[in-house]
Order: structure tokens, then sequence, then C-alpha cells
């Protein structure tokens, strides 16, 4: 998955005060970690949110969103968010989003 350098700095600064925060380089991107839980990660043009099932209805509902789809088959709680709908109180919504559910998971 190649990605985009200005949007993992973009996603590099919202993060920068969050406690329990990784970043790891994964299937060709970087993903961003929650106590060694995925919670999002960037590519070209758009950015990957981990949200859960139970968020996915809500989250699919905001502009810019659909279903993370890679293989054919959408994959449950995962949404792609197009860069341009996210500026930067946006993005940081966005990882609000998916904390409330990656926060939910157990420490790896």
């Amino acid at each position: 998955m190649p990605f985009d350098a200005d949007l993992a700095d973009r996603m590099r600064g919202a993060m920068k005060r969050r406690r329990g925060i990784s970043e790891k380089k994964m299937f060709g991107g970087i993903c961003w970690m929650l106590r060694g839980n995925m919670m999002c990660g960037v590519e070209v043009g758009r950015y990957m949110f981990r949200v859960g099932p139970a968020l996915e209805t809500e989250a699919l509902s905001r502009p810019g969103a659909r279903p993370m789809d890679i293989t054919g088959r959408p994959m449950r709680g995962f949404v792609w968010v197009d860069a341009r709908t996210a500026p930067e109180a946006e993005l940081r919504r966005w990882i609000d989003l998916a904390t409330r559910f990656v926060g939910t998971l157990p420490p790896k």
C-alpha cells in the first residue's frame, strides 16, 4: 500500500499529543497503533480508520467515507476517508471515532 508523505505528516501532527500511540510500517504504508492495536493509516489521497462494526454506520454517514474494500469484500469495521474531506479539525474527529473502538481493545 503506497502512502502519501504529506498525509502521513498530517496524521503524525494530529497524533503527537495522544498517549499509547506508535507508528508502524505495514503493507508498504504506515499505520498508527493504539496500545499495539491498529487504529488508522494513510494511503495515497485517503486515510483508513478502524471504527469497529458498532460505529461503522455512523462513520459511513460522514462526508468522504466509504467502506474499506481491498479484496472485493468490504472489511467490516474499517473505512476509507477521502483526505480532501478531512482537514485538521475533521481529522481529529476521525481519530476520536477510531479511538472509541480501538480504545476498548486489550493492549497487545
